[in-house]
């Protein structure tokens, strides 16, 4: 069966204590690393120095987010610093095969994220370069908003077209994730989870990514 994996988002963490953050998550499958331009998003995080760092210190691997401009310039340098996986914005990617190949070929997994507007069919056809899929169920740029339900048809043509195609592609939702909307998006075909402030908003965060994993795998099967 294919495994349901929960990435909370360090964007709902203490930014001040960011190493300590990471050891209150250290069962989870990946730290979500959201990288913002106020560009590409109107909001500003962190950049590939504090990356570089985290992926020093992590007991678990990096899963980076970058909703940048330019990712076909910037997101090599993030697979260069070991990063598990890297996602970038089909929307902002000028050659996106040819920066999936890119990343893969320096090690990391490659990832492509849609905003929620995006349709997905005219991608489809790239499944083969991909590690990952990212199915925005929020518009990209701030954490705690709700989770758009719009965006589960889109979601369920993804995995009907990842099983169609006989590809170990992931399908990865970001976005309102938590103990209410994580059983729609698994059911509608998605295995990986961000999850920010319902990780990090919890009183034991080992427990409610615990808890989300329990959730989404049985619905997702």
């Amino acid at each position: 069966m294919t495994q349901c994996c929960i990435n909370p988002s360090i964007l709902s963490a203490d930014f001040v204590n960011l190493e300590a953050e990471l050891g209150r998550i250290a069962n989870a499958d990946a730290v979500h690393v959201d990288v913002m331009d106020n560009h590409f998003v109107p909001n500003l995080t962190i950049g590939l120095p504090v990356v570089q760092r985290l992926q020093q210190v992590s007991p678990v691997p990096l899963d980076a987010h970058l909703m940048i401009a330019e990712p076909d310039r910037w997101a090599p340098s993030f697979a260069d610093a070991g990063l598990a996986s890297v996602t970038f914005h089909v929307e902002a990617a000028a050659a996106p095969i040819k920066l999936a190949r890119e990343l893969r070929a320096r090690g990391s997994k490659a990832g492509m994220a849609l905003r929620p507007a995006t349709p997905v069919e005219p991608y489809l056809d790239m499944l083969t370069e991909l590690d990952m899929l990212l199915i925005m169920t929020v518009e990209p740029g701030f954490g705690g908003q709700s989770f758009l339900d719009v965006t589960l048809p889109k979601i369920r043509r993804a995995r009907r077209a990842v099983e169609d195609a006989g590809v170990k592609v992931a399908i990865q939702v970001d976005g309102g994730i938590s103990e209410d909307t994580i059983a729609r998006a698994a059911e509608a075909g998605a295995n990986v989870f961000v999850a920010g402030s319902a990780v990090y908003g919890a009183e034991d965060p080992q427990a409610a990514i615990e808890s989300l994993r329990a959730a989404a795998t049985a619905a997702f099967a």
